[in-house]
């Protein structure tokens, strides 16, 4: 604990630390401000009825940072840019040159690759604004719109969701952490205070051994997910002797920490992405008068949430987006090309390619304990709601994940911001 307020009396007594610090809640203020700016014509009482007992606008409403419950101009929040970074790691994979660009490139590549994301975030924006808005519309929250309408709020919701995907960006390259994260993480925190009122008015005695043992739950999962994510499993490295001149260098040893959760919250927020299209597509397309589309419409629901068949494929998604992105962010090979060329080695292997195997053979095996706990921790609230029937925890499961993994996150960079000013 003493040394905690060491730390935060450190940041407020650096110039540097501080204006980030600062400059993160600044752009925090004007998100919540934004999220606060209704599109016009809005029937509140309909919009309340709707959002009450709707499981997926809950979730989509996570990643527009809390600016869906009110029809902000921000209703779509960073999920067009999360979705178009997902189609752009994909294509890492089919597409050689974008790989290389990516990995190969340096600075200057990544600049290039994050531009190719923002482009496509646009159609994708207009593309989730005009089924969101048609959808509203035809649950009369939006009443008639005309075609002049339409196009106003279309426009004035893409161009809030490119705003805050910019102010995202200067999060990540002004303050301290992932702006997007930050985003998604000040959202989930802004709705517990409706939350905690919503619970103390429909309280009840007899709910009480529950709601100890769910909070007993909670604490176990917190624990989990810090336990897993600061987890590592190191490799043994020793760097060769080396003689220049009359001096011996080298000859130290150190390790390589591999985590066993190398993607942190990625995969959950990459499998929540890809769930939401079939269940907006599935709600967009029930109100239609055809029979045939009703019948496509109940298809597509049926991967909505609450769905055993949604707990399955989320699970396999959070599992497979773990090894993916683990596989987009980590190279072997590049990792064993650098250990070579510093004169290092990992004992028992020879250098080169049987160094990448080993690498990748034990990455290999750790990313696997860690995608069966992240998928595990994903699920296990829609498990509990299926035997309780109460409808919030699913949705409170993913954002406690999305909270525990921001805040470590966010820790390790100011210590990584304190331990340089130090040196």
């Amino acid at each position: 604990m003493q040394n905690f307020f060491a730390k935060v009396k450190m940041i407020f007594k650096d110039n540097i630390l501080r204006k980030r610090m600062l400059f993160v809640l600044f752009a925090l203020v004007i998100f919540r401000l934004l999220a606060a700016i209704p599109i016009p014509g809005i029937d509140t009482a309909e919009l309340n009825r709707f959002l009450s007992n709707n499981q997926f606008f809950g979730i989509l409403n996570i990643f527009s940072g809390g600016g869906l419950s009110n029809l902000s101009i921000i209703m779509l929040g960073v999920g067009p840019y999360i979705t178009s970074s997902i189609i752009m790691q994909l294509l890492t994979i089919m597409i050689p040159k974008l790989k290389a660009l990516y990995h190969e490139e340096g600075e200057a590549g990544r600049k290039r690759f994050t531009q190719y994301s923002r482009v496509i975030t646009v159609p994708l924006a207009a593309i989730q604004g005009f089924g969101l808005l048609t959808l509203l519309a035809r649950q009369n929250i939006l009443g008639t719109l005309t075609a002049f309408d339409m196009a106003s709020n279309l426009i004035l919701i893409i161009a809030g969701s490119i705003l805050l995907m910019w102010i995202g960006e200067l999060m990540s390259e002004f303050g301290i952490g992932n702006g997007v994260s930050l985003i998604i993480f000040a959202g989930i925190i802004a709705n517990i205070p409706s939350h905690v009122s919503q619970l103390l008015f429909t309280f009840d005695v007899s709910q009480i051994p529950l709601m100890i043992l769910f909070a007993a739950v909670g604490l176990l999962v917190i624990a989990g997910v810090v336990i897993v994510t600061e987890a590592e499993r190191p490799i043994p490295v020793t760097y060769a002797k080396q003689v220049r001149g009359m001096k011996m260098y080298g000859g130290g040893s150190t390790y390589l920490p591999l985590r066993v959760n190398q993607a942190g919250v990625i995969p959950i927020i990459f499998a929540l992405s890809i769930l939401l299209f079939p269940q907006m597509i599935g709600n967009f397309l029930a109100t239609s008068s055809h029979l045939w589309v009703q019948k496509i419409s109940t298809v597509l629901l049926a991967f909505s949430n609450g769905t055993w068949l949604y707990s399955v494929l989320y699970f396999i998604f959070v599992f497979l987006f773990t090894y993916f992105y683990t596989a987009v962010t980590f190279d072997p090979e590049a990792l064993s090309t650098n250990l070579q060329k510093n004169g290092a080695f990992i004992p028992g292997i020879r250098p080169g390619a049987s160094t990448a195997q080993y690498i990748s053979k034990v990455l290999n095996r750790i990313t696997f304990l860690g995608a069966i706990f992240l998928g595990l921790i994903a699920v296990l609230p829609l498990i509990m709601r299926s035997l309780t029937g109460i409808t919030a925890i699913a949705l409170g499961g993913t954002a406690l994940l999305i909270v525990v993994s921001v805040v470590l996150d966010l820790i390790k960079k100011i210590d990584a911001q304190i331990s340089m000013r130090e040196y």
